[in-house]
């Protein structure tokens, strides 16, 4: 047997990997961002004396959390320069990550997209505690602060997520209704129908990263927004498809033309009604889609 399938550090890491890397995507909104923190992370693991370490588990998203938010604070000044709207990195997902609620909705594009609006720490902050269940002692060690100014940290993100985000939880089978009925309507081209199923403030994101075309700024309002998508179908050269997929743990649509993907979508529901459309496609951003990324909060 070889050396490296017994050691009590690589076992350790390769344990918890799918956690830190869900940790790592979650801040990030990046698959291959995070890929990069597990390695720095991976780096530091091994060069720590286990004998020290009470709580592995606690140590590792500790260390990772501290790579991320470096690499968020790079991130952030990279979207800066980014050409109109940066959208989480999409990912299909096993079905088992729908079945975890607090995951699976905090894993939204949706939501993901409300993170951005928070600053490397808070984002930090509100992962560890709301997604991950982290105990405010060890966010605190993670992030350089003390307990007392983590929890008012936890409590100032808490109140923006909170204040954008839906107040009405919906169930996988609601989303999954809205989605066949847009679904049908857009490939049917019943524009009507279509409508119907679009709430009047519909909120349609879209990212092409400057790679493809995409609108520069969010477009609100359902006639808007059937106006946006119906004028995207047409200028499409060639056979449109969509296709139902589990999108970071919840139901998504992706679109494809003669058969190669041109982007993947993603919904936000509420009472029924189509209330966000989020539309990734920058290519760039398309790589992990047709094989599922492991996630998890444990």
């Amino acid at each position: 047997m070889n050396d490296h399938v017994t050691d009590p550090a690589t076992e350790a890491f390769v344990a918890h990997r799918d956690l830190l890397f869900t940790v790592a995507y979650e801040m990030l909104g990046s698959a291959a961002d995070a890929e990069d923190v597990l390695q720095e992370a991976w780096l530091r693991w091994v060069k720590v004396d286990l004998d020290q370490v009470q709580d592995q588990r606690a140590y590792l998203v500790r260390v990772t959390t501290r790579q991320a938010l470096n690499r968020l604070r790079t991130l952030r000044r990279r979207k800066e320069a980014y050409v109109g709207p940066w959208l989480p990195e999409p990912l299909l997902t096993a079905p088992d990550v729908a079945e975890d609620v607090v995951l699976s909705e905090n894993l939204s594009l949706a939501l993901m997209f409300i993170l951005e609006t928070l600053s490397p720490t808070e984002r930090a902050v509100f992962v560890l505690r709301e997604v991950f269940d982290i105990g405010y002692e060890d966010i605190a060690a993670a992030i350089g602060k003390s307990p007392a100014a983590t929890r008012q940290i936890a409590y100032r993100a808490r109140q923006h997520v909170e204040a954008r985000r839906p107040r009405i939880s919906v169930s996988p089978e609601e989303t999954r209704a809205a989605l066949d009925s847009f679904q049908s309507a857009l490939e049917t081209g019943d524009l009507q129908r279509l409508l119907d199923v679009l709430a009047p403030d519909v909120v349609f994101v879209s990212d092409g990263g400057g790679l493809k075309l995409a609108a520069l700024r969010p477009v609100v309002g359902a006639d808007k927004v059937l106006r946006y998508m119906a004028g995207s179908v047409e200028k499409a050269s060639g056979t449109f498809t969509s296709e139902p997929m589990t999108v970071n743990g919840n139901p998504g649509l992706v679109l494809r033309v003669d058969g190669v993907i041109d982007g993947v979508l993603a919904f936000r529901v509420e009472n029924a009604r189509v209330t966000g459309l989020y539309y990734v496609r920058n290519p760039e951003k398309l790589t992990r889609v047709e094989s599922e990324t492991s996630l998890t909060s444990r």
